[in-house]
């Protein structure tokens, strides 16, 4: 049957041309380095373009792209990208084999290669080279991302569609395998690589275990993103690498001049960090397009993205300092808030908000982000409390560039937080949303967790915000820096900042150079300084360079984004002249190379051929659907009305699956379209750790019930009998509630701590009698060991 065989296939069932992809990666400290090598065959009779649309982590700079034709090796150049798609066009019309790599035009993480004039019987192997920073997440391993999942990307409503269509086929039935090895090297001793795949076991290549390999375990296909934590000892430990310029650039340009990478990890003051605020306006956005209802992971198949978002929703709610202010937005292609504005964080607000969040579903349609984003930033700030944007969608939207330039112009009065949800969440879009909002980015993939992720955001959120931050270098007589990276915009406890300068000029005397990060924090000047050795580093190759241009080119495609007139076109011109002398790709450039040696005029008409990418279908019971649907149907041979066979067609940003009989065709635009799922009478148990969360009031204290007594596996009578004479309920329940989390929930600690801070401030601020005999006997119902000291009073 059709319907089993999907992808794109010719009448004759013709295979797909890319037949494997190889990847190395090489990660040195906090930068790595991906080599891919894309493999294809053409065992059709005629000759075919191949269009190959795929993802790559949006901070990525693609500095190398070639080609391999029997033994004929063609390296490609950087050139504008019209100069770039003619000279492409003219090698296809005149019989030369052509190759094509580019950027889209609306999103940084998602590339097309075209093939062009492969021969019949022909095959080819294309490498791809890219560099790119390794983010730091909240347990300090390092994280690196393999996009498998390209989800199609939302297109806003009356946005013009990419240029490029993108085929999608069932994540398991990707034509084309994959290998995967990895090679790590370090200052410091690696303690473990984990992956959300199947790894053969780490093997150290010294004795000190700064250099390791490993590999992705045999018969692993490519259906899903391949997601690895690297951990190292003494991983917050300040770095620099001072890297040499390129022999052949001209002194004084970027490549020509040295480098330095700068990674700080400041340390607050513990009187700062211990105090918990009680300001701040906490704006948080909820993504509730059809596709939040697909299952988190698939080892827990009946808990969807939605699901565990509502979960999340609770903690942050229950955490959240009473004084404050806040707000719940939620989005598709509508949006909708549960109050007009932002209003006091109190137990009237907080219960009226918790009944709203029970009843979301992943029922709003498309993903269309900016609308709300607008609204929101059009809200006047609240005096005295800083405006902190939570923002939790699965990133699958056309507009990324005009979101993040939107995040960006209003970064001066908010500091916006992303989560990333499931495979396939566009890391351009997550990632730039909180670099540009001075915020903190969270992934949430794999068996992770949302809640802990969530919570330790918070806690960044919760901290005071640092200001006047400055860089200032201290170098020999001769030698100057000049600051490549934007400035600074935020500093959090424990997280990283890189600093990006060209030193210019050289010194015969001083070897030593230091840069000093000041700020103010809590209204208390402070400043963090690192000594480096100017000496460059041996065998680094150009990826500090590389990165260094990455980060200028973004800076700049981002002002020639928001400037117009004649400053547009000198900010175009510069992006262009870096991109081109550095090697590195941007939105402005495309990597060419065409093969002059190669056969005769073709005859007769090329067949494209695309190359699906894997999508994660699922049910999404009662989503609505909006009417922009993904182009996504067979492409005609060139010339003649023959189609090729595509055996599913989806709708864009939303992919679908019936209970019984595999993928439904959508309805015809303009009409609704709702999925019927078979309601069951089975609830799955409540979790007793969200159900003990849901019971606390406000200001932190629990109430004396049956509800109370039945998280612990108790009756109401049981634990009054059990109360301390004297003693007030709350306080009684309260001490419980601490002793339970304490004795049976630690391994989830980083979910609860926040809430339980404002419970033990609460039982502080009522001068109860006889804490510790009331400790005493909740161990005892309990059954329980927890010392009086840890509960924070």
């Amino acid at each position: 049957m059709m319907m089993n065989r999907c992808g794109l296939l010719t009448e004759r069932k013709e295979p797909i041309p890319l037949k494997s992809i190889e990847v190395q990666l090489e990660v040195k400290d906090h930068v790595a380095t991906v080599v891919s090598t894309l493999n294809y065959e053409n065992k059709e009779d005629k000759p075919i373009e191949a269009v190959f649309v795929f993802p790559l982590p949006g901070d990525a700079a693609v500095c190398h792209f070639s080609a391999q034709i029997g033994k004929t090796e063609i390296v490609a150049e950087v050139k504008e990208k019209q100069e770039a798609k003619e000279e492409y066009d003219d090698a296809l019309s005149s019989g030369q084999q052509a190759f094509l790599l580019e950027e889209s035009e609306h999103s940084p993480d998602v590339f097309s290669l075209k093939v062009g004039s492969l021969p019949p019987g022909e095959s080819a192997s294309i490498r791809l080279e890219y560099v790119t920073e390794l983010a730091v997440q909240a347990d300090d391993g390092l994280r690196f991302c393999l996009p498998a999942v390209l989800n199609p990307r939302y297109q806003p409503q009356g946005s013009e569609s990419s240029s490029v269509q993108v085929t999608s086929v069932p994540a398991s039935l990707v034509p084309y395998s994959l290998s995967f090895s990895v090679q790590v090297s370090s200052p410091h001793a690696i303690s473990k690589v984990e992956s959300s795949c199947s790894l053969e076991p780490l093997q150290y290549l010294n004795t000190d275990q700064t250099q390791a390999t490993v590999k992705l375990a045999a018969g692993h296909k490519f259906h899903r993103d391949i997601e690895l934590l690297i951990y190292y000892k003494d991983a917050h430990q300040p770095t620099a690498v001072v890297e040499a310029g390129q022999a052949s650039a001209k002194p004084g340009s970027l490549m020509g001049d040295p480098v330095v990478m700068v990674s700080l990890y400041p340390e607050f003051p513990q009187s700062v960090m211990s105090s918990l605020p009680s300001c701040g306006e906490f704006v948080l956005l909820m993504d509730r397009s059809g596709s939040m209802g697909c299952p988190l992971n698939n080892s827990m198949k009946q808990e969807t993205r939605i699901s565990s978002a509502r979960d999340t929703l609770l903690l942050l709610l229950k955490s959240l300092p009473m004084g404050c202010y806040f707000n719940i937005y939620s989005f598709g292609s509508s949006f909708e808030h549960i109050f007009p504005k932002s209003v006091e964080y109190n137990e009237k607000t907080m219960n009226e908000a918790l009944n709203k969040i029970e009843k979301m579903e992943a029922n709003l349609g498309g993903t269309e982000i900016l609308r709300p984003l607008q609204h929101i930033y059009s809200q006047p700030c609240i005096p005295k409390h800083p405006r902190q944007l939570f923002v939790f969608t699965d990133g699958e939207v056309g507009n990324t560039k005009a979101v993040i330039d939107l995040v960006k112009k209003n970064s001066g009065s908010h500091r916006c937080f992303s989560f990333g949800i499931g495979e396939g969440a566009s890391s351009a879009l997550i990632n730039g949303m909180a670099k540009e909002g001075g915020g903190h980015a969270q992934f949430i993939t794999g068996t992770d967790r949302m809640q802990p992720k969530v919570m330790q955001s918070l806690r960044f959120a919760l901290q005071p915000a640092v200001e006047d931050v400055s860089v200032s270098w201290d170098l020999p007589k001769g030698v100057s820096a000049t600051t490549l990276s934007p400035p600074i915009k935020a500093i959090f406890q424990g997280q990283r900042s890189l600093i990006y300068a060209q030193l210019t000029g050289q010194s015969s005397e001083a070897t030593e150079g230091s840069v000093t990060v000041k700020y103010t924090l809590a209204g208390h000047p402070f400043q963090n300084q690192l000594h480096f050795d100017l000496k460059p580093a041996e065998d680094s190759g150009l990826t500090v360079h590389r990165l260094a241009s990455r980060t200028v080119i973004r800076s700049l495609e981002s002002e020639q984004r928001t400037q117009g007139g004649q400053q547009d076109e000198e900010v175009k011109k510069k992006v262009v002249e870096l991109s081109v002398q550095s090697g590195v790709s941007s939105s402005l450039t495309a990597f060419i190379a065409v093969n002059k040696a190669s056969g005769k005029a073709v005859q007769g008409p090329l067949v494209r051929r695309n190359i699906p990418t894997a999508y994660r279908g699922c049910m999404m019971s009662g989503s609505s659907f909006n009417s922009v649907v993904m182009k996504c149907s067979a492409p005609k041979f060139r010339g003649s009305s023959r189609p090729l066979v595509l055996a599913c067609s989806v709708p864009q940003g939303k992919m679908m699956m019936g209970s019984k009989s595999g993928l439904r065709a959508p309805k015809l635009k303009g009409t609704a379209l709702k999925l019927e799922s078979e309601k069951l009478d089975i609830q799955p148990p409540k979790d007793p750790l969200l159900q003990l969360v849901s019971l606390q009031k406000a200001s932190g204290f629990w109430q004396l019930d049956a509800d109370l007594a039945a998280v612990f596996g108790k009756t109401k009578e049981e634990v009054e009998k059990s109360k301390p004479k004297s003693v007030n309920n709350e306080v009684w329940a309260s001490i419980l509630a601490l002793i339970w989390l304490h004795g049976f929930k630690m391994d989830a600690k980083a979910e609860w701590e926040l809430l339980t801070m404002k419970t033990a401030s609460w039982i502080k601020a009522q001068k109860a009698p006889r804490v510790s005999e009331c400790v005493e006997a909740g161990n005892t119902l309990l059954g329980c060991n927890v010392k009086k000291e840890v509960l924070g009073f």
